[in-house]
């Protein structure tokens, strides 16, 4: 490794206006050196003989503080200050993958000011995130320090709270070299893949546009995915349920078995043949059987970082991107009655293994609240996944007394709803089973049978705090075999099969994992790059490939096949965690990559052919400037309209979508917020204010008044279209 330093210029003690005069500076200094005393700068005065630790974020800063005493200072690095520059490769290929770090641009005032720190410092104690990304960050940082103070440590901690802070500083540890060539091999990596793909594609599709290990597999995953949907042949079929009566009590039972089998009733005439044949016996309904079956359903372990995001996205509505920041945020420290205390263990991790102290407390708590007889009989362990790292625990609350209600007065919304998660998921964890009484019971029409399913709570057990069955349980009445009962109604009903469904934030970080492809702190980025790259959008939360997105893969399928190969990535990071083993040389896990990589980029520059108005589309615009045709063009944002005498004319605007409703006189166009999450507005602004988050319908307008539709959802009515102006609303198909 190489670090650039450039040293420092040394301030003169000498006034501008001549060497005889002195400034008042150098005098007192001249002063005490006169009186026999060292001189003391300021800085050195200000950390001398205390412990210097430094962390990465001042939220952490601020908790931290709050647990050390007077002798320790807290500092905070703001993440990486050293690492490879963006402008260029910064890797020697010709020489071991040699990388050149440079000091992050504008992070050089951070960086002097921790050398400044330390210089004075009893100790360095490193404190970055316990994870490879906070071994690399502690590693630039000594590199960095050690000539200031060579007095270096490393700590970590998996949450911050008072003991485990405390713990932490009484158990420094050298800096892991093994974690850190992992994490350079991995950033080496990803640079090699980047800094050679990505210019290909902007000299072959355009500018802007990126390819990368973890983001290109994903995307060929949400492209082969809607491959099939646009594939996607549905097929009609149908279902019979009935309604039955016992005395005063109703219940619904589905067609089950039409002479011992399942039925497959695959059209309208096939349903109307069963109906009429149901028609002459349904007078003649009894119970045939009656099944009840003990049932004990466990709890499931806690929680690990993607399957936080799986429920956090599913039940909470997050994208993971947003898990995450809340989670940093809760991890980090929230001010409860004037103490930042840190709520939750590190929230990057893929083991669900629990401290002894963890385990003990929970259970001290559940047995106190809930009883005895909710705790389980043993503390429950579960298996973590085969590619687990196993480095830290699972998801969890520092402290299980600190319920989500009794901190419902310093938790925001989005904490609150994310911080119940997590504390329900663990301590319903070591709860006991609920114990329940599954019923079956099959009602008999001369050669039809009709099954319906129940469910009888005996014991809550851990559904007492956490359900992760939240199915809706018919009840049934008392039945026994032979009862008879009537039956009072047929509702047949029409279905077609579905296609596969599009990837959510959920179910992307599910498939990930499963295909070992990416570790937890990468799933979160690499969504949103796709995103940002315009590759996908979000359609009702889940993804949907972009013209370009499928162009992107498609060249990439085509002529990087490895690259985008899920078993070929997976095992790449089953070589990183060897490498963090220290069972394979990083330099050797690179070379072994690069030889046959960089002559597949060799053969790709030369032989892809050009593809940059692949996308462009004709259109019936004219630029307003010169008169010539404007087309269709794919941007950073979208599509808009561009002049076709670029670059002698560089007119572009944004595409209408169809005339305004509130004025009547402009036409509506897609706008950015200053987030970037895109918005519709009236042209004339501001003349006109009409502006809506929804997408306006470009096929069809109101049947009702004509003005403009938009594309709605909502959690009762699902998707479907609105009127802008007036109440007329339809349900829109899932699948457009």
């Amino acid at each position: 490794m190489s670090e650039k330093k450039v040293p420092a210029k040394k301030k003169s003690t000498v006034d501008a206006k001549g060497p005889e005069k002195l400034s008042k500076k150098a005098s007192k200094k001249a002063s005490q050196e006169g009186e026999g005393k060292k001189p003391v700068r300021r800085s050195a005065a200000l950390y001398k003989d205390k412990t210097l630790v430094i962390v990465e974020s001042p939220a952490k800063a601020k908790t931290i503080n709050k647990y050390l005493g007077s002798d320790y200072h807290i500092e905070a690095s703001m993440g990486h200050v050293i690492d490879l520059p963006k402008s260029r490769l910064a890797v020697d290929t010709a020489n071991d993958f040699t990388p050149e770090y440079i000091t992050v641009r504008g992070r050089a005032p951070i960086l002097n000011r921790l050398k400044k720190a330390a210089e004075g410092a009893r100790q360095v104690l490193l404190a970055a995130d316990p994870d490879r990304e906070g071994e690399a960050i502690s590693y630039h940082l000594a590199r960095a320090i050690a000539p200031k103070n060579p007095n270096i440590k490393r700590i970590e901690f998996n949450e911050i709270t008072k003991n485990a802070v405390l713990e932490a500083v009484q158990h420094p540890r050298e800096i892991d070299q093994n974690l850190v060539n992992a994490q350079q091999a991995r950033r080496i990596l990803d640079r090699l893949v980047g800094y050679n793909v990505s210019p290909i594609l902007w000299k072959k599709i355009k500018r802007g546009l990126s390819a990368g290990r973890v983001q290109s597999v994903a995307l060929r995953l949400i492209c082969e995915r809607e491959a099939e949907i646009d594939a996607f042949v549905p097929e009609e079929y149908w279902t019979l349920d009935a309604k039955f009566k016992k005395d005063k009590a109703s219940f619904v039972a589905p067609l089950a078995l039409v002479d011992g089998k399942k039925p497959e009733l695959k059209n309208e005439a096939q349903m109307n043949a069963i109906l009429a044949e149901l028609e002459k016996t349904k007078a003649d309904c009894s119970v045939a059987s009656v099944q009840v079956r003990e049932r004990r359903r466990q709890p499931t372990g806690p929680y690990t970082t993607s399957r936080l995001q799986q429920d956090a996205s599913n039940k909470l509505g997050f994208t993971s991107q947003k898990t995450m920041m809340v989670a940093q945020q809760l991890y980090e420290g929230i001010d409860v009655a004037g103490t930042p205390i840190g709520l939750i263990t590190y929230m990057r991790t893929d083991s669900t293994r629990i401290s002894p102290d963890a385990l003990k407390n929970v259970r001290e708590f559940i047995s106190k609240e809930y009883g005895g007889d909710h705790l389980s009989k043993e503390p429950r362990q579960y298996a973590s996944s085969k590619s687990a790292q196993d480095a830290h625990e699972a998801i969890r609350p520092s402290d299980p007394a600190r319920t989500p209600d009794s901190l419902s007065a310093y938790l925001n919304r989005d904490q609150m709803r994310l911080y119940r998660l997590i504390w329900q998921k663990f301590v319903s964890s070591q709860m006991a089973d609920e114990v329940a009484d599954q019923i079956r019971v099959d009602i008999q029409s001369g050669r039809f049978i009709f099954r319906a399913g129940g469910k009888i709570v005996k014991f809550k057990g851990f559904t007492t705090v956490f359900d992760s069955d939240e199915k809706d349980e018919k009840k049934l009445p008392e039945l026994a075999e032979g009862d008879v009962v009537k039956l009072t109604d047929l509702k047949p009903e029409q279905h077609f099969t579905q296609p596969p469904p599009r990837f959510t934030d959920a179910s992307m970080v599910k498939v990930l994992e499963e295909s070992g492809v990416g570790r937890p702190s990468t799933y979160a980025p690499t969504i949103q790059t796709l995103l940002k790259r315009y590759y996908v959008t979000r359609l009702q939360r889940a993804f949907k490939p972009t013209d370009l997105g499928r162009l992107v893969n498609d060249m990439l399928v085509k002529n990087f096949p490895d690259m985008v190969d899920l078993s070929f990535t997976a095992r790449m990071e089953d070589n990183l965690d060897r490498v963090a083993r220290s069972d394979l040389n990083w330099v050797e896990m690179l070379r072994t990559f690069y030889d046959p990589f960089h002559h597949t980029v060799q053969h790709a520059m030369e032989h892809i052919g050009e593809m940059k108005n692949a996308l462009d589309e004709a259109t019936d615009y004219v630029c307003e400037k010169c008169g010539r045709p404007m087309v269709k063009r794919i941007g950073r944002n979208g599509y808009f309209l561009a002049c076709t005498g670029f670059p002698e004319c560089r007119n572009a605007r944004s595409i209408p979508l169809g005339r305004c409703p509130v004025c009547e006189e402009g036409d509506v166009v897609q706008r950015s917020a200053k987030r970037g999450r895109p918005f519709y507005g009236c042209s004339r602004y501001p003349d006109c204010n009409f502006s809506t988050w929804d997408k306006p319908h470009a096929e069809k307008n109101c049947p009702d008044c004509g003005k403009m539709l938009l594309e709605k959802s909502s959690r009762e009515k699902g998707r479907y279209l609105g009127c802008s102006s007036c109440s007329f609303e339809e349900s829109a198909d899932r699948t457009a």
